[in-house]
């Protein structure tokens, strides 16, 4: 009878000791032939092997702006305030196309942040003006440190490169925008507060009759009890909290410029309440905008005398 082989990798003897015909099974047991001595929970660099001709995963700050390279606009955003809806009527063609006016209210670039010394490149943009007594000192010397009154709201847009950077004081207005481009606008939609379940997720609700006592708006069963762990899953739907949240709605055409009154309207209908923050800027899914000369001549001069 044979010898009974060793039921563990570890038992088995050198491989000059081994006979020839165990060599080809511990040769394709390599990286490189698709297997890997990492547990299943071991650490991450298991995921940088190069194995199936996969690219290699980057960690690195320059693979993460080189991932995002093709998504960020070339210039900054802006802020607005959503005033309220209205429609524009096309007396040749008889289209009444509604809309959602914004108005920019002294909107200036706050400071910038580069990828040297932030990591990354971004413009930090501040809309309204609040009372100094109400700023706190670090933040009240950050809008000093920059010649920049105290404004009420402050973001961050991304841009791709040190060309979208703008320098601090720079005023950005409607006409930072053209008409006809397309925008894509975030704000907070209504928070509704604490919601059912027939209201926040549509559900049908329970029977009217038949039985049921005092329960006809509730959600009824979240789970099975035994057979499923006698828990909640995660990710049930259930009555909670409703609305409040950043809403992206995408490709906006810009239907008209008005930067005599601080105005620009936009077409169809955004998330929020009247009075909201708006944060508009280029489009990532449609061309960028081509910026003529005469808007270039003044962005300069803007920067210039910034």
């Amino acid at each position: 009878m044979a010898p009974k082989l060793p039921t563990s990798w570890a038992q088995l003897p050198p491989t000059f000791l081994l006979p020839d015909a165990f060599l080809p099974i511990i040769t394709k047991r390599g990286v490189k032939y698709g297997w890997t001595t990492a547990p299943a929970r071991g650490k991450p660099a298991r995921f940088n092997q190069k194995t199936a001709g996969l690219p290699v995963l980057e960690q690195s700050p320059a693979a993460a702006l080189a991932r995002k390279e093709l998504t960020l606009p070339l210039r900054t955003g802006a802020l607005g305030i959503k005033k309220g809806m209205t429609a524009l009527y096309d007396p040749d063609t008889g289209v009444r196309t509604p809309c959602t006016v914004v108005q920019f209210d002294r909107v200036q670039v706050v400071s910038q942040k580069t990828r040297e010394k932030n990591g990354y490149f971004a413009v930090q943009i501040g809309s309204g003006w609040k009372q100094p007594q109400n700023v706190g000192r670090p933040l009240m010397g950050h809008f000093a440190g920059h010649g920049v009154s105290p404004k009420k709201f402050v973001t961050e847009f991304r841009v791709k490169n040190e060309s979208g950077l703008l320098k601090a004081g720079v005023t950005i207005g409607p006409e930072w925008f053209l008409e006809g481009q397309f925008v894509d606008a975030r704000s907070d939609c209504k928070g509704k507060g604490w919601a059912g379940g027939m209201k926040k997720w549509g559900f049908k609700g329970q029977p009217a009759s038949h039985g049921n006592s005092k329960n006809h708006r509730t959600m009824g069963s979240s789970g099975a009890s035994q057979g499923g762990g006698s828990r909640v899953l995660p990710g049930k739907k259930m009555p909670g909290r409703m609305g409040g949240n950043q809403v992206t709605i995408q490709n906006v055409k810009v239907l008209k410029v008005d930067a005599e009154k601080g105005l620009l309207v936009l077409n169809g209908c955004i998330a929020g309440p009247n009075g909201c923050v708006v944060k508009i800027q280029d489009a990532i899914k449609k061309p960028w905008p081509t910026i003529p000369a005469a808007m270039e001549k003044v962005k300069e001069a803007l920067a210039a005398n910034a």
